[in-house]
């Protein structure tokens, strides 16, 4: 094999794994198209550099080698800061993702700093348009009854699309109203299934499943007309229907999510708890919330008091 097809099956290996992110962030993550499109950019260069340097795919790039990388971009005189930031971020994303899915043996990528920005707040919707969104699902059609129940899950527990998608029949306890979810790393955690939830739950099961269940043996828990889970890409393209349906532009899987964990501290939770329901890692990670809810409190109080300066 010459040096030429090396490189260019190396360049193969990295643009098939970087595709898979990609679509992580579409669907999971619920990114804009431009983000997407700026990380995708970014990672064709990342493809670019190591493939030119003989590194075969991403189980192969060492700590040293992505130091290399980044060494190259900060030479790169017409990148800024916010730039170079959002390449290390795509960059350390990417393997993050790829440890998850088994795909390379540890991220190489931990530890690394780039330029110190500013983190922006998640998105969330309010109270009235979260229940306006859950509220949507057409009762009279087909799926409905189903997407009722699944859009009251989704906010009621904080999922991610993934984990929803690969919920199982069993994992759902609702006489003791939780269910029990696989999160990043295959680990589980119990989340707490609320009243609503529970009631759209049960009347799923008791009403709908059993019509979508045309063998008898699905062991997922929500289903298509022809038995078989629903995709990651189908509920993300489903949320966004509905919440446009609604009036909600941007909403999504993860911003439902987000949604779920600011209302949590608006309300007083305990942060650590909000941190186990969501499945974080560590508290810094959830901290964010808290300042979600700060910024909520300060245009409450901008709009509404009559001393706020308006």
């Amino acid at each position: 094999m010459d040096d030429g097809q090396g490189a260019g099956e190396a360049r193969e290996r990295w643009e098939a794994l970087a595709d898979l992110y990609l679509g992580h962030l579409r669907v999971e993550r619920g990114l804009s198209p431009n983000t997407v499109s700026s990380y995708a950019k970014d990672l064709r260069d990342l493809a670019e550099y190591f493939a030119g340097s003989g590194v075969a795919g991403p189980e192969r790039a060492g700590r040293g080698e992505i130091q290399g990388f980044l060494l190259h971009l900060s030479e790169d005189r017409s990148l800024g800061a916010r730039s170079r930031a959002r390449k290390l971020s795509a960059v350390k994303g990417f393997f993050s993702f790829l440890e998850d899915e088994g795909l390379a043996p540890r991220s190489r990528a931990g530890g690394i700093e780039g330029p110190r920005l500013p983190r922006p707040l998640p998105k969330a919707l309010t109270r009235e348009e979260a229940a306006r969104l859950v509220a949507s699902p057409d009762l009279s059609r087909r799926g409905g009854l189903r997407n009722r129940a699944m859009f009251e899950l989704l906010y009621a527990g904080g999922l991610r699309v993934s984990e929803l998608s690969g919920l199982a029949l069993g994992q759902l306890n609702l006489p003791e109203s939780f269910v029990r979810v696989r999160g990043k790393g295959s680990k589980d955690r119990l989340v707490p299934v609320g009243d609503e939830a529970a009631f759209w739950l049960a009347r799923y099961l008791a009403e709908e499943r059993p019509l979508l269940d045309v063998t008898g043996r699905a062991a997922a828990l929500f289903l298509n007309a022809r038995g078989k889970p629903l995709s990651r890409q189908y509920l993300w393209r489903l949320i966004t229907e509905h919440a446009a349906l609604s009036g909600i532009p941007h909403a999504s899987p993860h911003v439902l999510r987000h949604s779920f964990a600011t209302h949590l501290v608006e309300g007083g939770a305990d942060l650590r708890a909000v941190q186990t329901m969501l499945g974080h890692a560590g508290l810094g990670t959830t901290e964010i919330y808290l300042r979600t809810a700060d910024a909520r409190l300060k245009q409450v109080h901008t709009s509404r008091h009559p001393r706020s300066g308006r």
